[in-house]
């Protein structure tokens, strides 16, 4: 199943690793660092026009992928959420 990152970027449900609240995880210099390496590497994608809310990791044939994303991680959890219980996809 997909999940719809906000503007035309969609994802794997079976591909998420995590799906992160930046205001409240960027508090941490680890989670900082990763992001910065990431970002260094050329890992992150923003998919936000907007004021970014959130952070979603995705691997993918051992491949990582930030993506950053205007839609908050409780609004992309209730998706996968909704997911999960349509049976549209297997937890």
């Amino acid at each position: 199943m997909l999940l719809h990152l906000g503007q035309d970027t969609v994802v794997n449900t079976k591909d998420v690793v995590a799906i992160c609240d930046l205001d409240t995880s960027t508090v941490s210099h680890k989670t900082r660092d990763f992001l910065s390496n990431a970002t260094k590497k050329g890992q992150v994608v923003n998919v936000s026009m907007e004021l970014p809310k959130s952070f979603v990791i995705v691997t993918r044939k051992g491949e990582t992928t930030v993506y950053i994303s205007q839609l908050s991680s409780s609004t992309l959890v209730k998706r996968l959420e909704s997911n999960v219980k349509e049976g549209l996809y297997e937890s």
